[in-house]
């Protein structure tokens, strides 16, 4: 998009200059025209003045020295009959006659092809091109009678000096200037949609980010106060909602354990046990529920965290409560984050693993993706896997991958969806693959920074 701005610019700048241009180089050559023609007119009129005031013998030589200046005067003999003048007169006829007066009658003449040779030592070429020259043919009568034949060759318009090297790099230099700026103005004028662009890609990931600042055009500050109240409405609907649903799930455990006491007064063992686990179903799906919901709550202050401890700490803990888990690796870093939350991440996953495939391989390295230094945590279970098809269906709330993993046990359905949750409010992510060798690997990416070796 800056990149077509800038092009837009560009281009749009350069027509203009190159059109200004144009009319300054049509201006320049027809004044300098305008003032060829006066001075022709003025040196015809002193040749003129100058002639009659000469005695007639000395006329032919001085004759002689006008035809250097552009030109040609002939004095018409007594007996040669009178030219016919035009019709219409012209614009030098016109000027030359006001600036003579009525003692100098003017008066243009027909002229024919052979009227305007080329006047000795009047170059008619600009560079190698030949250039057509016009004349004016006038009839002046001086004062004593005689009849005065004059050629008048107007100058033609100069041809554009040939560029210089100085002008070469001028020209350059401006040129260079014009790109430069409209870079600049391109780059200015994108910045804060691209920021809005990144607002936007970002916004999934954490809806509490603080709202963009109204700058640039007035399309650009309307935008971007629509986009900042979209992103106001949105954490309002989740905060809403995540209250709603833990206020349920909160509200539910009173009467479930009411309940629970009563069970254990019916007397039948057979029918206290089955009420008894289908009690315990429930809670264990309303304590699911308010995990959810916690797990959507962003408003809980942030610290710093050591990874390499975290995992520790969990993948003991796991150990001690008798399930298979080990831990490889270490990735240094430390990170901004929930403890509580991403405990509660790393819980999920572990006991996922040890309940549809009895163990968890935990691995953790450092890894630097996209710039980024990221801490990668696989968790690898010893089950047969899922279809290639489920991978992604398992994120969804109260999805169970039926006859593919243990069939002891089905769960909530509510483990991954919420550990996604967590590691999405944390910068991070989880994806799911079949393992080359079998079983399971879940992948949690979560940002970091470097700490001190241990």
């Amino acid at each position: 998009m800056s990149g077509r701005v800038f092009l837009v610019l560009l281009v749009g700048i350069l027509a203009s200059v190159s059109l200004t241009w144009w009319l300054a180089i049509g201006e320049r050559q027809r004044t300098i025209g305008q003032f060829r023609e006066a001075r022709a007119i003025e040196q015809a009129e002193q040749f003129i003045v100058t002639l009659d005031a000469i005695p007639a013998a000395d006329r032919p030589a001085f004759l002689a020295t006008t035809r250097r200046f552009g030109l040609r005067l002939e004095l018409m003999r007594a007996m040669e009959p009178e030219q016919q003048p035009i019709e219409k007169s012209t614009k030098f006829s016109d000027a030359l006659s006001e600036r003579l007066g009525p003692d100098y009658p003017v008066a243009a003449l027909q002229k024919s092809a052979d009227d305007c040779p080329a006047p000795r030592g009047r170059r008619i070429e600009s560079g190698a091109v030949p250039m057509r020259i016009t004349c004016e043919a006038l009839q002046v009568r001086l004062r004593d009678g005689s009849r005065l034949r004059m050629t008048i060759f107007p100058p033609r318009h100069s041809a554009p000096p040939p560029l210089r090297t100085d002008a070469v790099i001028f020209l350059l230099m401006f040129l260079l200037s014009i790109g430069v700026l409209a870079y600049v103005v391109a780059r200015m004028t994108m910045r804060p949609l691209k920021q809005l662009a990144q607002a936007a890609e970002k916004l999934g990931d954490d809806i509490d980010r603080p709202p963009l600042a109204q700058q640039g055009t007035t399309e650009i500050r309307q935008a971007t106060a629509a986009f900042n109240a979209m992103q106001a409405r949105i954490r309002q609907n989740i905060q809403q909602r995540t209250q709603m649903l833990a206020a349920i799930t909160h509200d539910l455990q009173t009467p479930l354990t009411r309940l629970r006491l009563r069970l254990e007064k019916v007397s039948d063992t057979e029918l206290r046990d089955k009420l008894i686990g289908d009690l315990s179903a429930t809670q264990a799906m309303v304590r699911e529920g308010l995990d959810l919901a916690r797990s959507m709550d962003s408003s809980l202050p942030l610290q710093l965290l050591d990874l390499d401890s975290l995992l520790d700490s969990v993948c003991s803990d796991a150990a001690d409560a008798g399930q298979d888990v080990t831990l490889q690796g270490r990735c240094n870093l430390s990170m901004m984050a929930r403890p509580t939350a991403l405990r509660r991440c790393l819980i999920n996953l572990i006991d996922n693993a040890v309940k549809y495939g009895q163990t968890a391989q935990v691995t953790v390295q450092r890894d630097d993706i996209d710039g980024r230094t990221c801490a990668r945590v696989r968790i690898r279970d010893g089950g047969p896997g899922i279809p290639a098809d489920q991978l992604h269906k398992v994120f969804e709330p109260f999805h169970r991958v039926e006859n593919s993993r243990s069939r002891e046990t089905g769960g909530t359905g509510l483990g991954l969806t919420i550990a996604r949750n967590i590691a999405e409010q944390h910068g991070g992510s989880i994806t799911l693959a079949n393992h080359p060798e079998g079983g399971l690997e879940v992948t949690l990416t979560l940002p970091g920074q470097a700490t001190s070796r241990r």
